[in-house]
């Protein structure tokens, strides 16, 4: 064997080793990986239920419902509205009208069983997959929240 074809041999098996390193990296994170998706992308897509997912929007005004630990709101965005229900403590700046990415799987029924709910933590943060869809569907308000600050 030349030099050559030694060389082009152990390019070749080390390719081949970090291709099916890879490989099983993706196959071993595949269930761990979670999408954002839109209370309207939901409805576009068909999202069939048993599928993880970030659902986030705002949640809508007079949707919050309390009974014990359980508590049903829903997520809107410009074009459609998902109901959520959500078993634990939520946020302390969790409320109506606010920002809010909610972690887990519709079910049969079509209502989205959340099992992590998170708040925005001050005026100014929004995730950024939240803020993204509100401003592509023209409800984006950052501009006039920074107004609002720098009159203070």
């Amino acid at each position: 064997m030349t030099r050559k074809q030694r060389r082009l041999t152990l390019i070749g098996t080390a390719v081949g080793v970090l291709g099916l390193a890879l490989g099983l990296v993706l196959y071993a994170m595949r269930d761990s990986i979670v999408f954002f998706h839109a209370p309207a992308d939901v409805a576009a897509k068909g999202m069939p239920s048993g599928t993880r997912f970030r659902l986030g929007g705002l949640v809508k005004e007079g949707s919050i419902k309390r009974e014990g630990q359980t508590i049903t709101f829903e997520v809107m965005d410009a074009r459609s509205t998902l109901p959520v229900r959500y078993v634990g403590i939520l946020p302390d700046l969790f409320r109506e009208g606010q920002g809010v990415v909610a972690e887990g799987m519709l079910d049969s029924s079509g209502v989205f069983k959340a099992d992590t709910v998170l708040a925005r933590h001050d005026e100014t943060y929004m995730p950024r997959e939240v803020a993204d869809a509100l401003k592509q569907q023209g409800h984006w308000q950052g501009a006039a929240i920074s107004q609002q600050q720098s009159k203070r």
